[in-house]
């Protein structure tokens, strides 16, 4: 019997965690839909119990997930969101609106389900996670579950859902050695959540990955909404403290909106949420204008160019590949004109740190080298030895606490301190300056 919420989640990192692996290798014996199945019938279906909407891709699912959230919440509907991973505390990755489950309600349901979870062999923690999640929303009686895809999405454990509609956000590489090392093997991959029958709205796209999406959309009679083709997003304000945008359809202004997001790749996550919404509406749900609104204007969504200390200024961004790194530095060209950028920065051990670097290179006066406690945390003389390379002046520190001491110390008026890499670095700076 657990009765701790620390012993809850010793029990569930017990199992298999491939989040955790260092040299993880895709096979069809460790990845596919069996177990998730057989564990999901023990405890009675959950996922069955409410509609759904499933999001996949590489950047912007999150963010996207929670717009659509959001909007939904506004209206007046029970939604239950499931992502991953956590910034900070385990109990982010599953919430209903903005309130997330409570540590009791995480040990109540490791309790309840253990019997379960011990009658199919090699159950993952991911596949452990995502059934509380499910169990969680269908004993909360939601009406909708917004629901994240993991990784990729053909054998990701979320994709035993029968959603009203699905979703694909920016795909770019990532996660190489499981999914694949071109944008169309990662692609098809991640169409694999695609349903029969079932629409999917698609953000813009690389050309080789669009044609497999519209390829696999195509074989599954799933009418499927290009945003860039449908959509479109005019900023009319934008400043540290939000962005207000117009959006029109097909050419025709539809609403006005704002959200505290910042970068233009959230005005096109946007799109893709108000696309999932339309679509929503074209389905019989009536959703009011008033609630997407108000719905974009307060979603909160934390470790996206969020800013955590205004003076000196402190922003933390949860930007860990080459594509998201390049969006991270076009958000701090329109939004940090004239500053330089003491950079705290440290990554996960299977990324490609030196172009991630390079990208940043010109607009870094000092790195901070550090490291988070995930397993996966590339080693700091790693780190060193690609500053040395491209000639970034750069400072060690192996605790994240004394690395933000030092960004302190050695700020000033002009410059403003960035911490990236990870969204184990970001949480763990905001965790830290916080205390």
């Amino acid at each position: 019997m657990i009765t701790t919420y620390s012993q809850a989640l010793d029990y569930i990192y017990s199992f298999v965690d491939y989040s955790l692996t260092r040299n993880l290798r895709y096979s069809p014996e460790k990845f596919n839909l069996s177990r998730m199945e057989d564990f999901l019938g023990l405890i009675g279906n959950p996922h069955q119990d409410y509609k759904v909407i499933h999001v996949a891709g590489t950047k912007g699912k999150g963010s996207t997930c929670a717009m659509i959230t959001s909007i939904l919440t506004k209206n007046g509907l029970k939604v239950g969101f499931y992502s991953s991973p956590h910034m900070i505390d385990f109990t982010e990755r599953i919430r209903i609106g903005d309130i997330q489950i409570s540590h009791q309600q995480i040990i109540n349901y490791i309790n309840m389900m253990d019997t379960a979870i011990r009658k199919v062999p090699e159950l993952t923690t991911f596949e452990i996670i995502t059934g509380l999640a499910f169990k969680y929303f269908a004993d909360s009686h939601v009406d909708f579950a917004v629901v994240e895809v993991g990784m990729g999405g053909r054998f990701d454990a979320t994709n035993v859902v029968h959603p009203e509609v699905t979703a694909i956000t920016s795909i770019s590489f990532d996660h190489t050695k499981v999914l694949g090392k071109t944008l169309k093997k990662i692609a098809f991959e991640k169409a694999g959540i695609i349903k029969n029958g079932i629409p999917v709205i698609v953000t813009k796209q690389k050309t080789s990955a669009l044609e497999i999406i519209k390829k696999i959309a195509k074989e599954r009679n799933s009418r499927l909404v290009y945003v860039p083709n449908t959509y479109q997003a005019k900023s009319v304000m934008c400043s540290l403290n939000g962005q207000g945008f117009t959006i029109f359809k097909n050419g025709k202004k539809i609403l006005e909106a704002s959200i505290h997001l910042l970068g233009d790749h959230q005005l096109d996550n946007a799109l893709t949420a108000f696309g999932c919404i339309e679509e929503l509406k074209d389905q019989g749900i009536a959703i009011n204008e008033a609630a997407i609104s108000s719905g974009f204007c307060e979603i909160k969504w934390p470790g996206r160019f969020e800013i955590i200390n205004k003076n000196p200024l402190i922003i933390i961004d949860g930007a860990h590949n080459v594509d998201s790194i390049r969006k991270l530095r076009d958000t701090v060209l329109k939004y940090l004109e004239g500053k330089q950028i003491i950079l705290i920065f440290g990554v996960s051990e299977d990324k490609d740190a030196a172009k991630m670097l390079k990208i940043l290179q010109p607009l870094v006066k000092t790195m901070i080298i550090t490291k988070s406690q995930h397993p996966r945390a590339m080693e700091l003389n790693k780190i060193q030895d690609i500053a040395e390379m491209l000639t970034i002046p750069w400072i060690r520190k192996e605790d994240i606490k004394n690395a933000i001491g030092e960004a302190l110390v050695i700020s000033e008026e002009i410059t403003a301190i960035l911490a990236t890499g990870s969204i184990f670095i970001a949480g763990a700076i905001k965790e830290n300056f916080k205390g």
